[in-house]
């Protein structure tokens, strides 16, 4: 039985990649139209500007791309776990190469998520902010309670922020926050900008 179906060809569905009707450049051409068209032209300026944001926030230009044109507006700060900040245990410090790359950020808000045991005063500096973070493995709608609290306070909205993060459980924060999006810690201290 195996032999009758390896001697039919392709499976049904299947044309090999190859289209032998009349019409396949016009075809071609429409189709690379419609998708340079869904492209925005943006003028030089905005682009100039949009860069220079990418490096205000740390971030290469093609990520920082990518997280505006998901959420829809401009990114106004970053939310950090105490795990992507390297505190594990309560007498852990935030690493100086870290420290380095939060004091260059310019004009970007910067809140720390602090898991237990981490006192919130390990996060304060190099971060403005700090809060306690959802507990591990709590319900779904108790971490989205949490995350609209914690927004509520920052006083911005959740769209514009990225959680910079080390675990799955953290990026669960995200979703629950409806925040921009998330990073990995070594994504986003180890990028070059």
């Amino acid at each position: 039985m195996v032999g009758i179906v390896a001697n039919i060809g392709p499976n049904i569905g299947h044309n090999s990649g190859r289209v032998g009707e009349p019409g396949k450049s016009w075809r071609t051409h429409v189709w690379a139209k419609a998708r340079s068209d869904l492209m925005p032209k943006l003028p030089i300026e905005v682009i100039r500007r949009r860069v220079a944001r990418a490096k205000e926030l740390g971030l290469p230009y093609k990520t920082y791309a990518g997280f505006r044109a998901a959420s829809g507006d401009d990114l106004v700060g970053f939310m950090f776990s105490s795990n992507a900040l390297d505190l594990l245990r309560a007498t852990d410090r935030v690493p100086t190469a870290k420290v380095a790359k939060l004091d260059a950020l310019n004009d970007v808000r910067t809140v720390g998520l602090a898991h237990v045991p981490i006192a919130l005063e390990h996060l304060t500096p190099p971060l403005q902010l700090a809060y306690a973070a959802p507990k591990s493995l709590a319900p779904w709608v108790q971490t989205r309670d949490v995350m609209r609290a914690l927004f509520a306070q920052t006083g911005g909205p959740a769209s514009r922020f990225v959680l910079v993060c080390n675990t799955d459980l953290e990026r669960e924060w995200a979703q629950a926050g409806r925040m921009a999006g998330t990073l990995s810690a070594p994504d986003y201290f180890e990028a070059i900008t």
